[in-house]
């Protein structure tokens, strides 16, 4: 049955518009941004379809643009629309930060973070530079690796954030493999991030990592 056979208060974009779009679906948003789909297929069925072919929503915006044409009907435009509202949420998100205050709303900085970082197939090394009143001066990748590694040289995170002229910094990198558990490896970069900064009076803040569904914040931990 098409949606526009449906009565008008099951229908997701009346549905939105009379409740919010907090009331709708997983699958009642995606089949809004589908906004069609196939012969004996409905927008909504559509939607349901590729949320259990990629499990999730974080899983199919996470996806590239080869796994996206394996489905039927979807393509590059899809793709490229997904995309675009993703780094839109990106931007928006950048926005936020900039305008409070970053380190006491961890919550934005982990939404952030996560969404900068997921479906990532290597790892990045990422940096948020803050003034002195803990609010976003820059965001930036500083470094790119392999699956399992990066390397991160501190005398170069150093420099940019005195470019920035940054009073405290929040560093972030993922983990492909999708634990968020750290390694020995990230504790003792973390010490050296840490001790290089302080001699610099520039204030390391935190270091998390992002895997999966995960971001695990080293300063919670008790490593900072």
């Amino acid at each position: 049955m098409s949606i526009t056979d449906w009565p008008s208060c099951e229908r997701p974009r009346e549905k939105l518009l009379q409740h919010g779009a907090i009331s709708l679906s997983d699958a009642e948003l995606l089949a809004i941004f589908l906004r069609v789909g196939l012969p004996g297929k409905n927008a909504v069925d559509l939607a349901r379809e590729l949320l259990v072919h990629f499990g999730s929503l974080e899983n199919l915006f996470a996806a590239k643009l080869a796994d996206f044409e394996l489905i039927n009907g979807i393509g590059e435009a899809k793709y490229a629309q997904m995309q675009a509202v993703l780094e839109m949420s990106r931007r928006a998100l950048t926005e936020q930060l900039k305008a409070r205050d970053s380190f006491e709303n961890p919550a934005a900085v982990r939404d952030f973070l996560r969404m900068r970082l997921r479906g990532i197939g290597h790892e990045e090394f990422h940096a948020l530079y803050l003034d002195t009143g803990y609010r976003l001066i820059a965001a930036e990748t500083v470094f790119k690796g392999t699956l399992n590694e990066t390397r991160v040289y501190p005398r170069e995170l150093a420099r940019q954030a005195i470019a920035h002229n940054a009073a405290a910094i929040i560093v972030a990198h993922n983990h492909p493999s999708g634990s968020a558990e750290p390694s020995s490896a990230d504790l003792l970069l973390t010490r050296q991030l840490q001790h290089g900064l302080e001699l610099l009076d520039i204030k390391l803040l935190d270091h998390f990592i992002v895997a999966a569904h995960q971001v695990v914040s080293l300063a919670e931990l008790g490593h900072l």
